[in-house]
């Protein structure tokens, strides 16, 4: 019997959103002296075979990017959407999905993901500290949740996180920073992390 390998990872920034809360386009904001979007894309690049970004139509594409692009072909479904699409540009692929409105996320974060990742499982995730549920938009979805994806979506269901809830077979992390998974969608989100930011600098130069 032929050994099984891991399906190769590709990286998925989302990008997309239209930042009505925040007023901005979260994904051109500067968190570290480049714009959001393509920040996250290089942090993925060590983890990841390809990197991606995902962005909801054509209007949206920067022009001269490192980054390859998926346009959503699922449309009007956010993150749910991005998701699918690139299941649809590749199947055959475990995509680690980043939402570019994470701006605490870290290499470390990231390669405890990775590290812990359980190819058997739908997904491998992350809890988080905020509500105790599977946090969607840092997480590697395996090719075989593709269809489970299709389903819910057939069933009127268009929310990952309720797929992930909704599904036993996922693997389930305590993330090695809690602070990493802070959703930043308004004005004051900013201000919160840009605090955290500033006392993680801090630290690191002690």
């Amino acid at each position: 019997m032929m050994e099984q390998h891991p399906a190769i990872l590709n990286g998925l920034v989302l990008a997309g959103g239209k930042s009505v809360r925040m007023g901005t386009d979260k994904s051109a904001m500067q968190w570290y002296g480049m714009e959001q979007q393509y920040y996250m894309a290089n942090l993925l690049k060590p983890f990841c075979h390809e990197v991606f970004i995902s962005k909801r139509d054509a209007n949206q594409i920067a022009v001269g990017g490192e980054f390859k692009t998926i346009v959503d072909t699922v449309t009007g479904l956010g993150p749910f959407g991005a998701i699918l699409s690139a299941f649809h540009f590749n199947p055959d692929v475990a995509w680690l999905v980043v939402a570019c409105d994470l701006p605490l996320v870290d290499k470390n974060a990231l390669s405890y993901l990775v590290k812990n990742r359980n190819e058997d499982a739908m997904a491998t995730t992350f809890e988080s500290s905020f509500d105790g549920l599977p946090e969607p938009l840092i997480t590697i979805w395996e090719p075989k949740s593709f269809p489970i994806l299709r389903e819910f979506q057939s069933n009127g269901y268009t929310c990952p996180r309720k797929v992930l809830i909704r599904n036993e077979n996922k693997h389930v992390l305590r993330p090695p920073d809690p602070a990493a998974l802070m959703n930043v969608n308004t004005p004051e989100d900013v201000e919160k992390a840009k605090e955290i930011i500033q006392q993680r600098i801090i630290k690191a130069t002690i």
